[in-house]
């Protein structure tokens, strides 16, 4: 047998999302950057190679790339755009030591390129090398006093190196240039919050509603930065505000459904929350995604999830004919451990989008490994649908194994692994592992082996893996240095599982390493009954042949006879070994 809101978390300053783009510019000095003075028959030859070069870039051809900056060097190493292009090489194939100092180099010859500078700037932010940082980008604003996305960078570079005024006064100038941005504001909101400048912060935020009196999303901003604050009364007054200006809004009920939930009046929430779920100015999703934010915030209260239900049959009242709805109450119920409530969800999601493997796949999760029939059951509906899924594949592999129906098994597994993406190396391990096992427990032994090898070269620290084609491998007493090796792996990578221990303990055994075997093997029973986990026939027998190698006759009898009590051995020389009260070895192949 086989072994076995809170509203600010996303604002991690939104602007530096701003996208540069690192591209080869003209140098204001020169067609490609300044350089020294070349031989007229020198300078054709650089410029038609860095012309080749910049043609590979441009199709992705980035051997290439390399190749011609790197001869565009030899002819002239002091040209600031090929030192810079090169740099980016370096940096796209995260050598960012090579192109930090390229981009340095850059500089040196081309001080005044805005590109050459950011570049450098941007990795020394990387590298912490935040004066540095600084320093270049202090210089480019001088340069570039209008260029909004410096004073960003900046302001950045100040936070991080823990200059939390400079941020804010870098973001107070960037503000005049802009004018009023709220992404600014909500930055400066963290960093007066940051520093305990509460009044500063929701100032901030209060500058919106004295210039939009009748916005009331900047009232429910306010109101919301109150409650994750922890001031609760200053909350609920902004919130009864913001009634005045639309006592209907549904992201203003939301949140005051919130307020009510953190102040323990959950039957005011809900309420709140019912009104949010029958408003007709709200579409379906954001409905879906304020009610996932409702079960979130029971989760994190440790409040039973059994209030969200009635929602939902509201809202499946008022939208009958969305999936998406029965797949989030899906979701819901399974969080619930009712899996067959969860599983007629997933089924009804799944009958309306057939083609999407998600509904089988969550159907699947209420089925496997509890009921192997119901298992095969899904698979082979959904591969009705969608034969190109090699996840239900595996799935129905694996189930036809547990059924012992291992020819069929194999056919479905060598099937579904044409399928498996050739970039998703864990999923064809495990595959050709599967399979592996199977050609082992037909007899086919020289295929499992080869097949475990192809499995290893996808993943070579697969455990499950390792253990199994190690402990095959001592059964047939082959290459036990290699099983030894192999099964060192997975001690060492989980310590204290029994079955690893047992496995190296049983290989050292074939070794004829008693005393070291017997180590491995006694771990394997301590963490066993450590973990509550029921001992099988296999690992009492194998104490028993290491107690008895280590001259414990008596006692090796004592578990031979536990490993016979459990009923469950497959072993031909358990019973043998009892009667003549003594070790016989294993002549015939057995599996774990």
């Amino acid at each position: 047998m086989q072994k076995k809101f809170y509203l600010y978390t996303f604002i991690t300053f939104l602007f530096l999302c701003f996208s540069l783009s690192l591209v080869a510019q003209q140098s204001k000095k020169g067609t490609t950057g300044f350089s020294q003075k070349l031989p007229l028959d020198q300078q054709r030859k650089f410029d038609y190679y860095f012309y080749e070069a910049m043609n590979a870039k441009a199709l992705g051809k980035y051997d290439a790339l390399y190749d011609y900056l790197t001869y565009c060097t030899q002819i002239d190493s002091t040209n600031a755009n090929v030192l810079y292009e090169l740099g980016s090489y370096y940096n796209s194939t995260d050598n960012k030591n090579k192109a930090i100092d390229l981009y340095r180099k850059a500089i040196g010859y081309d001080a005044d390129n805005y590109y050459y500078n950011i570049a450098y700037a941007m990795l020394c932010l990387e590298f912490k090398q935040y004066s540095d940082a600084i320093g270049q980008l202090e210089k480019l604003i001088k340069e570039n006093p209008d260029n909004a996305d410096l004073y960003v960078y900046l302001s950045e570079s100040y936070r991080v190196d823990g200059n939390i005024p400079k941020a804010i006064s870098t973001l107070d100038k960037l503000e005049t240039i802009v004018g009023l941005n709220e992404k600014i504001s909500l930055q400066k909101y963290q960093l007066y919050t940051y520093t305990k400048q509460e009044k500063k912060a929701f100032a901030e935020i209060q500058k919106y509603i004295d210039k939009y009196p009748n916005e009331i999303r900047y009232q429910i901003l306010l109101g919301d930065l109150y409650l994750q604050a922890g001031k609760k009364p200053e909350a609920f007054m902004v919130y009864s505000k913001a009634k005045s200006i639309d006592p209907e809004d549904p992201y203003l009920i939301s949140s005051i459904a919130e307020y009510y939930e953190q102040t323990g009046n959950k039957a005011a929430a809900e309420n709140e929350l019912q009104t949010v779920l029958i408003s007709p100015k709200m579409d379906v999703d954001t409905k879906l995604a304020i009610l996932a934010q409702y079960i979130g915030t029971l989760q994190q209260n440790k409040s039973s999830t059994d209030a969200a239900n009635a929602l939902f049959d509201t809202l499946m009242i008022q939208h009958p004919q969305e999936p998406k709805l029965n797949l989030m109450y899906g979701n819901l119920l399974m969080m619930q451990a009712k899996k067959d409530e969860a599983r007629f969800q997933y089924r009804l999601f799944a009958e309306a989008n057939p083609t999407n493997p998600t509904g089988w796949e969550q159907m699947l999760a209420t089925a496997f490994p509890d009921s192997v029939d119901l298992t095969i059951s899904i698979c082979e509906e959904a591969l009705t649908y969608i034969a190109d899924q090699p996840q239900f594949y595996f799935y129905l592999g694996i189930s036809k194994y547990m059924k012992d129906e291992h020819r069929k098994a194999l056919d479905v597994l060598q099937e579904g692994v044409q399928y498996v993406d050739e970039n998703n190396k864990s999923l064809l391990s495990d595959f050709y592992g599967q399979i592996g096992d199977l050609y082992y427990h037909i007899g086919q032994m020289d295929s499992a082996f080869a097949v475990y090898d192809k499995s290893l070269s996808f993943n070579p620290n697969n455990l499950g893996i390792l253990n199994n084609y190690s402990y095959f491998l001592s059964l047939q007493k082959k290459n036990l240095d290699k099983a030894e090796k192999m099964s060192s792996i997975t001690v060492k990578a989980e310590p204290s599982n029994p079955t690893y221990l047992d496995t190296y303990g049983w290989i050292l055994f074939q070794q004829g390493a008693y005393v070291i075997s017997k180590i491995y093997i006694e771990n394997a029973i301590k963490y066993s009954e450590a973990n509550k986990e029921e001992l099988s026939a296999e690992v009492l027998e194998h104490y028993g042949d290491v107690l008895y190698k280590t001259e414990e006759p008596e006692k090796a009898l004592e578990y031979w006879t536990k490993a016979k009590e459990k009923g469950d051995s497959d072993s031909k020389t358990l019973d043998k070994k009892i009667e003549e009260k003594t070790y016989i070895e294993v002549v015939a192949d057995e599996a774990k």
